[in-house]
């Protein structure tokens, strides 16, 4: 199994910015790709950004232009760096990695982002 563990999250005035990072351990040679998702209250979560093992990147049409997801394997941790940030991104958001054969998902514990003046 895959385990991560987000941190990076906190309350921000809107226009600024926060990077999240998400640690991934465990059978990090199995990850086949990991992204950020945004849980807001009474609303499904939702993706944001995925990278995959090759690099290929995937956003949120919300977020394109705003946020960039990156990673460093040496560091077995991806990046969530979020400018211009509105209140409408406020959300707990989550890291994710697709892993294994068989495919399963593990997910983080959540970071709350608040963005708010």
């Amino acid at each position: 199994q895959v385990q991560l563990v987000e941190s990076g999250g906190g309350l921000v005035q809107p226009g600024g910015s926060l990077r999240l990072s998400c640690v991934a351990s465990g059978r990090i040679f199995s990850i086949i790709a990991m992204g950020w998702y945004q849980q807001a209250p009474g609303k499904e979560r939702e993706l944001v950004a995925e990278i995959t093992s090759g690099g290929s990147t995937n956003y949120a049409d919300s977020v394109k232009g705003r946020f960039t997801i990156s990673r460093d394997n040496a560091k077995n941790t991806v990046y969530l760096q979020m400018n211009s940030l509105k209140p409408e991104d406020t959300a707990v958001y989550y890291c994710n990695a697709l892993a294994g054969i068989p495919k399963y998902r593990s997910w983080g514990q959540g970071t709350q982002v608040t963005v708010s003046s």
